[in-house]
């Protein structure tokens, strides 16, 4: 599109913001080639494993069904019912593979990317049915790579098959003359070693365009300077994001405020509506406040001091006067020094009766 940045001017990685918008709308990296490989990986494994025991399964049925021919009535209903006991055989012989192998397409793509719930990829677009969209998506430069790394890949598995097949060519020509169960031995050994071989060539092709597809994308996703000002500046200008950010901190200052209040060395109340906790040692200059709170604050100020075995003393005036002219981690202020010295040495005064009862 003509509003598109040139390429040339996407000098800036992608921010984060830009990476979450991209996976809102399904567009993230994914190889085509990976979900191929795990859907050849789980066809070896399921060929492996159950081919055996499937074929056995379904010879014996046949093998019943031609030896006791004459014994089947095929009046009626036994018709019907004969060819349903071997429609359901055949039904299971084929669901359970096609499930096992939609687990691993559907492991493709988690192992590629993130869960992603979109529906922008299938929307109609007027793009995707322009003939002249579509005769220049057809003849592109990624059209053209498409095309010839499909005919690599086949010229490069079609060359592994044809020299792990020529080494068996007299095992096939003798196929002929054996018995039919040793022929079914005999090609799921050849059918197996053709799997694996596959399989080998198929992972150097998976890894190699997986490479290719993720830095395709990531240089799909770079921004130009202008774009990743303007992102800033629509992120710093919403309200909706100041908001959260200052809930964010507001939430983290509270949970740092009700972690000292442990610490302190009285909790002074209103009684119910005001809570200021004050921590003092010898070697501070004047009492700090650690902690305050107004109505439900104040409630759990006061519950956790009770908890922590803090001091709580009542003296309306002072705790008013604290919560209005006092910070968090600020010293009180020199015209409260005379009051709330009262309530400190009232305090240690508590605690050594304590001490010398005890």
């Amino acid at each position: 599109m003509a509003d598109e940045p040139d390429k040339s001017e996407k000098t800036e990685e992608p921010t984060q913001h830009k990476l979450d918008e991209a996976h809102k709308k399904g567009d993230v990296a994914k190889s085509q080639e990976v979900t191929t490989w795990f859907m050849m990986l789980g066809s070896t494994l399921m060929f492996a494993l159950a081919a055996p025991v499937t074929a056995n399964n379904l010879m014996g049925q046949m093998g019943l069904i031609v030896a006791n021919a004459d014994q089947f009535d095929l009046e009626g209903d036994g018709l019907g019912l004969l060819f349903s006991g071997l429609a359901n055989t055949v039904l299971i012989t084929i669901l359970v593979p096609l499930a096992f192998l939609a687990l691993f397409a559907i492991a493709a793509n988690l192992v590629q990317h993130k869960l992603v719930w979109s529906l922008d990829p299938v929307k109609p677009k007027l793009s995707k049915v322009s003939p002249l969209k579509g005769f220049k998506r057809l003849f592109s430069g990624e059209a053209l790579v498409n095309f010839a790394k499909g005919l690599l890949k086949l010229g490069i598995v079609g060359g592994v098959l044809f020299i792990a097949m020529w080494a068996e060519r007299d095992r096939l020509d003798a196929m002929m003359t054996e018995d039919p169960w040793l022929i079914l031995e005999t090609f799921q050994e050849l059918a197996l070693k053709i799997f694996v071989a596959t399989l080998a060539i198929v992972t150097v092709i998976a890894i190699a365009d997986y490479l290719y597809q993720k830095n395709k994308w990531w240089e799909k996703q770079k921004m130009t300077i202008k774009e990743v000002r303007d992102e800033h500046k629509n992120m710093e200008g919403d309200p909706q994001i100041k908001a959260r950010i200052r809930q964010l901190r507001a939430d983290k200052s509270r949970q740092r405020m009700m972690a000292a209040v442990p610490k302190a060395t009285v909790v002074i109340t209103n009684p119910t509506h005001f809570a200021v906790a004050l921590k003092y040692d010898k070697q501070m200059a004047a009492p700090m406040c650690v902690a305050k709170g107004a109505d439900a604050i104040a409630l759990r100020i006061r519950l956790l001091a009770k908890d922590s075995d803090v001091p709580i003393v009542e003296n309306p005036p002072l705790a008013r006067a604290l919560y209005a002219s006092v910070d968090v981690d600020q010293s009180v202020p020199e015209e409260h020094f005379q009051a709330v010295a009262k309530v400190i040495g009232y305090v240690m005064q508590l605690k050594r009766k304590s001490a010398w009862r005890a």
